[in-house]
Formats: structure tokens, C-alpha cells, sequence
């Protein structure tokens, strides 16, 4: 072995770090230290490198790459294997434009050529039981609602994560919880099933390209052994700053993000109708015990 093989005169930067800190900073709106030791793959790209897409191209999306993105939803975590999920495909654009309605007639719901609806789904695993000829008290209990909320919001972010790596826009749609009931009556859905939130998939515009959206630092949401109260992870006057220049380069209102989200859960009207979700996911089946 050669001498300078054992005793290197110059370390190269890696060119991987370089990008990872700039996605870092993007994602924090402000300059980072790489964490110590970081690796960095291309499924850690895709995911720092997230955005909400509200423009895209009129070109459908492929049966195959649809196949896919579910194939990846139903390989994330399922509390006990129970599946608690289903998801129903809208290419329709009648079926889009009336839902889009109850949603505020959001343009990328009218954009998108694929908007999929993810559901809490109790209805399959009560006939299995029914079936089998057993009980199913179990899933009489708020319990099992929130397992199923929970499955389908699992299994979304995976299909988002394989559909963004596959050069995808999607974006959440959480209004179509203005009017549940109504959203269930155009899908179908039969009873014990509820629709958690929307997500329009497409190619995006290139000519209408959203930055990411800074996040809140890490010291707000991440805490060791126990909740910390600490003053550095309750002052967001640094956030509101990063968030307001974030604004400006998207041509946005400047608003404080702490004002923001003051008003919306100031009132329940803040809430748009979904202040009687309780009433109306009981009237969709669910016993909520």
C-alpha cells in the first residue's frame, strides 16, 4: 500500500453533503449543521424535498403508476394487520367538480386528473367477523375509528413519498371533511366507512413551481425523555420571520405564522362545519364508545 494511500493529503467534500445541506436549510428556511454522521438516500431527498403541488399538467396518470403508489401505501405499518383502510380513485370530473364544491372549489382538485379519497374503513372487518360468525364489539369503540383514521393516513403518506420519487405532485386535501356525509353518499360508501381527507396526484406545471415551505425548528418538536418547556422551543418569533421571508418570494401575504394559527382555531366557525364531525361520523355508522 502506498504512502499516500495511508496518509491522505486531502479530503474531498462530498458532493451528497452539499445537496443534503441544502435541502436542510430549505426545509428550516435557514442555514444548518449536517447532524454528525448523517447518511443520506435518495428516498431522504424525496421526502425533505416535499411540497404541496396545486398546478398540473392535463396528463393523466397511469393505471400502472397508480397500482404502485397503493402497492407502497398497503406495505406501511397497520396496527395488528387489520387494514383498517380503503382509498377510492376519481378520475371522473363531474364526480371531482362535486366534490369540489363542498372543498371551495380549490383549483387543484379541478386541476388534478386523479384525486384519491382515503378512508377509515370498519365496514370490511365487520363482515369478516359477521362472516365468521363472531362478535365484533371491538370495533364499536372510538378506538377502532382512530385505528382507522390512523391506517389511512399510514398508508397516504407512503403512496405521496412513491409518487413524489416518481416525479409526481400530490397535495392534501383535508375540506372534504366540510361535508363527510355528503362525500359518503357520492362514493358509495357503505356504513362504518368515512372519509379522512383527499389527495389530487398529478404531473406538475413547470411553469408554476412552489418552493418548500419552511418547517418549525427542531428544538419545537423534538424532545428527549420527557415534553420540554424550555424558552427554545417556545419563541417562534424566528419561525415567523423565516415563514414571512418564505411569503415574500412566493408573492403571499406576509402574515406572523402565530397569528395565523391563532386564528384558525379561534372560533369554531374557523373549523368550517367540521365542528359537528362528531354527529356526523356517528351518522355514518360509527359507535364512538
Amino acid at each position: 500500500m502506498s504512502q499516500q494511500a495511508i496518509h491522505p493529503t486531502k479530503l474531498e467534500a462530498n458532493p451528497r453533503d452539499t445537496e443534503l445541506g441544502l435541502l436542510l436549510q430549505r426545509r428550516y428556511g435557514t442555514e444548518q449543521s449536517l447532524p454528525a454522521g448523517a447518511s443520506w438516500t435518495d428516498t431522504i431527498d424525496t421526502i425533505l424535498s416535499h411540497r404541496s403541488v396545486r398546478s398540473y399538467l392535463p396528463v393523466p396518470v397511469e393505471i400502472s403508476t397508480l397500482e404502485l403508489a397503493i402497492a407502497a401505501a398497503q406495505s406501511a405499518p397497520s396496527s395488528s394487520n387489520l387494514q383498517a383502510w380503503s382509498v377510492v380513485a376519481i378520475t371522473d370530473e363531474h364526480r371531482k367538480a362535486r366534490i369540489n364544491v363542498i372543498a371551495g372549489n380549490q383549483r387543484q382538485i379541478e386541476q388534478a386528473p386523479l384525486l384519491l379519497v382515503w378512508l377509515a374503513d370498519l365496514s370490511r372487518l365487520r363482515g369478516i367477523a359477521h362472516n365468521q360468525q363472531s362478535t365484533s364489539q371491538g370495533l364499536d369503540y372510538l378506538e377502532s375509528f382512530l385505528l382507522g383514521v390512523i391506517d389511512a393516513a399510514l398508508a397516504a403518506q407512503n403512496a405521496v413519498v412513491a409518487l413524489e420519487s416518481l416525479g409526481l405532485g400530490t397535495c392534501y386535501i383535508g375540506a372534504i371533511r366540510n361535508d363527510p356525509a355528503f362525500v359518503a353518499r357520492e362514493l358509495g360508501l357503505p356504513a362504518e366507512v368515512f372519509p379522512v381527507f383527499g389527495l389530487t396526484v398529478g404531473y406538475p406545471d413547470p411553469s408554476d413551481v412552489t418552493d418548500v415551505k419552511p418547517r418549525l425548528p427542531q428544538a419545537a418538536v423534538l424532545h428527549f425523555e420527557q415534553y420540554g418547556t424550555d424558552e427554545k422551543g417556545s419563541d417562534f418569533s424566528g419561525y415567523n420571520d423565516v415563514l414571512r421571508g418564505f411569503q415574500k418570494t412566493q408573492r403571499m401575504p406576509g402574515i406572523d405564522w402565530t397569528e395565523q394559527m391563532s386564528r384558525r382555531i379561534a372560533t369554531k366557525e374557523a373549523l368550517k362545519n367540521r365542528d359537528k364531525l362528531k354527529e356526523v361520523v356517528k351518522s355514518l355508522g360509527f359507535k364512538l364508545k
